[in-house]
């Protein structure tokens, strides 16, 4: 699959552990990457100095930027806004130029935003590249709408297609327990087949707070059907740009249809098919998203056997405390894991831990330190896919690294 389908971060962590094993040359492993020698390296250097945080998507802001506006002209700007405070950037532009003062807006929003007079009702940020995954079922974003138009303090459960906007379900739960969303769920599995990947926020009952490692029994079960999991931003809704945007379509026709007062199910079912069938969508060129979709060929299985890793891989048993015995020290990783097995990839001094497909924890054995990994998309990524798990058979604790390739 080409690297473009795959996040950027997993492309990293893929590079650095095969770069650290030498099973082929530098050079060719930077060309099969698409990236040159120096950024090869470079990853290399920043994993050694700060694990998986160090290879993470960095802002490209300079650090000196030598045509900065002038502390003078930064001044003149922030006064007028203090004397204007309901001005904005366009209109500041023309009282400026009236006093021989020529900037151009964005200049003007910039020094703005550096006094810090742009409040937050007043900031409306562009938006930044678009992104899709290359087929449907790639990746499905998950969440539930606010209770704004809703007679219920949690909105509808919204499942939407990455690629297409296909709406997988949209189910009136009435709230974010567990046991009903897993329903939701597998009636959807059951319709359209299984993921490969799904992307939710920070919240119940895929993500708990409380717990060390943020998982969930509902995400253990998710990583079990082989879904490799993905959690977006804390306070970056952007990260879920979609099914964000479906929820704003979604309070639009409430606002000016009205909701029936009973069988709300019944009108979000019509709606559903509306949106999928009747809505044209300007992202797809003004097709709908049926258009677009088809159903998943990995069917759902109720009841999965023991999710088998890569043959010769090392691979330990979570024990029932969420305790991984490793290397004479017993490290936390999740207590939603106990009894489960999962798959431990040396990279230098460090080891990553993965269950299924979805990686948990980065341990550093010299420095003591276990890392949460529970970010993997940034807020606008390239798509990019990462296969550490695959179907075959096993031997138990068998210790010798291996980091299964890609079909």
């Amino acid at each position: 699959m080409a690297w473009k389908t795959m996040d950027v971060q997993e492309q990293r962590v893929r590079f650095v552990v095969e770069a650290t094993q030498g099973a082929r040359p530098f050079g060719a492993l930077c060309a099969a990457y698409e990236i040159s020698r120096p950024t090869g390296y470079l990853w290399l250097q920043r994993y050694r100095e700060q694990g998986v945080g160090g290879i993470a998507e960095r802002s490209r802001k300079p650090h000196y930027s030598p045509r900065r506006t002038g502390d003078e002209l930064e001044r003149q700007v922030a006064e007028m806004r203090r004397r204007y405070p309901d001005w904005g950037a366009r209109k500041l532009k023309v009282l400026l130029a009236r006093e021989g003062v020529e900037l151009p807006r964005n200049t003007i929003h910039r020094i703005l935003l550096r006094h810090d007079l742009v409040g937050k009702p007043d900031r409306h940020p562009q938006a930044r590249q678009r992104f899709e995954r290359g087929q449907p079922n790639e990746l499905w974003q998950m969440d539930f709408k606010g209770p704004k138009g809703w007679p219920q303090a949690v909105g509808p459960l919204s499942v939407l297609d990455d690629h297409s906007r296909y709406l997988i379900a949209l189910a009136d739960n009435g709230s974010t327990q567990g046991a009903p969303v897993r329903e939701r769920l597998e009636e959807a599995f059951e319709r359209c087949g299984v993921p490969e990947a799904m992307l939710m926020d920070h919240g119940s009952p895929w993500w708990s707070t409380p717990a060390p490692s943020g998982q969930t029994r509902l995400s253990v079960w998710l990583m079990r059907q082989g879904i490799r999991l993905h959690w977006s931003g804390v306070r970056h809704p952007q990260t879920q740009g979609k099914v964000e945007r479906f929820h704003g379509s979604l309070q639009r026709a409430l606002e000016r249809r009205g909701l029936p007062s009973e069988n709300r199910q019944a009108w979000l079912d019509a709606y559903r098919w509306e949106h999928n069938h009747v809505r044209p969508h300007e992202a797809l060129a003004m097709q709908t998203p049926a258009t677009r979709w088809r159903p998943s060929a990995r069917r759902y299985d109720p009841d999965p056997p023991r999710w088998e890793y890569a043959e010769g891989a090392w691979v330990l048993k979570v024990d029932c405390q969420g305790k991984l015995d490793l290397e004479g020290r017993k490290w936390k990783i999740s207590r939603a894991l106990a009894g489960e097995w999962v798959q431990v990839v040396p990279v230098e001094e460090r080891r990553m831990v993965f269950y299924c497909t979805t990686l948990m924890r980065e341990l550093d054995p010299g420095t003591q330190r276990a890392t949460i990994v529970a970010r993997w998309i940034p807020d606008s990524p390239p798509n990019e896919k990462l296969c550490v798990g695959t179907r075959h058979v096993f031997s138990e604790r068998v210790r010798i690294p291996v980091f299964p390739a890609c079909a």
